[in-house]
C-alpha cells in the first residue's frame, strides 16, 4: 500500500495513515472472527468510524479485503524482527509469529473467494505474500534452530505450508480447531 493520497501522489499526513491502519486492524479481527463477507457495519462500530469512511476508503469490499491482506502482510513481516528481539527464546518468537500468521490465513482464504475471477490480481497477491513472510519465517527459524531448540530437517516454505494446509477449511467447521494442530505441529519442532 502506498503512503500518497489516491492521485495526488501527496504522502498521506500521518493521523490519516494511522486511522486507516486502525480501520485495517478492525476489519482484519472482524474478517478473522465473521469470515470476509462480515458487514461493513461491524467493521464501521469495530473501527470507531462511521461506514461512509470506510467506503471513502475502499469503495469495494474487494478493495477493502486486498487492503487488510497487504496491511497483514506487512504486519506479520514487521512482527518477525521484533519477536526476536523480544521474546524469551526463538522458539517462542517463531510460535508467537505463528499464531499472527494463522489469524492472516483466515483472512487469506476469504480472499482467495473474493478474488476467484480476477486470477492474475490473486497470483500478483501471492507472489507478494511469499517475497514478504518466507524471509522472515526463514529467519525465525534459523534462529531456533542456532539457539538448538528446533529440528534443523525443515524449511520455511515446508513450515508455511503446513500451517496453511492445517487452516484451510477451519472457518467452516467449529468442531476443527486449526490453532490448536498448529501448536502441535510448532511443538514438534522442538528437539529433546
Amino acid at each position: 500500500m502506498d503512503d500518497g493520497d489516491e492521485g495526488t501522489g501527496k504522502p498521506k499526513r500521518a493521523d490519516a495513515r494511522r486511522n486507516e491502519g486502525t480501520l485495517l486492524d478492525a476489519a482484519a479481527a472482524v474478517f478473522v472472527e465473521s469470515g470476509v463477507e462480515a458487514p461493513v457495519r461491524d467493521i464501521a462500530a469495530r473501527a470507531g468510524v462511521g461506514m461512509g469512511t470506510i467506503y471513502r476508503h475502499f469503495p469495494t469490499r474487494a478493495d477493502l479485503i486486498i487492503a487488510v491482506y497487504r496491511h497483514q502482510v506487512e504486519a506479520c513481516a514487521d512482527a518477525g524482527p521484533a519477536l526476536l528481539e523480544s521474546s524469551a527464546s526463538p522458539h517462542v518468537a517463531l510460535a508467537r509469529w505463528i499464531d499472527l500468521f494463522v489469524d492472516f490465513l483466515v483472512t487469506k482464504h476469504g480472499l482467495a473467494a473474493v478474488l476467484r475471477s480476477d486470477n492474475a490480481g490473486f497470483d500478483a497477491l501471492h507472489s507478494y505474500f511469499l517475497d514478504r513472510l518466507l524471509p522472515v519465517c526463514a529467519r525465525l527459524l534459523d534462529a531456533a534452530v542456532s539457539s538448538g531448540e528446533i529440528r534443523s530437517d525443515l524449511d520455511a516454505y515446508q513450515l508455511m505450508r503446513g500451517v496453511g494446509n492445517l487452516c484451510i477449511g477451519a472457518e467452516q467447521d467449529d468442531r476443527y480447531d486449526a490453532r490448536g494442530l498448529v501448536g502441535v505441529l510448532v511443538a514438534g519442532l522442538r528437539v529433546g
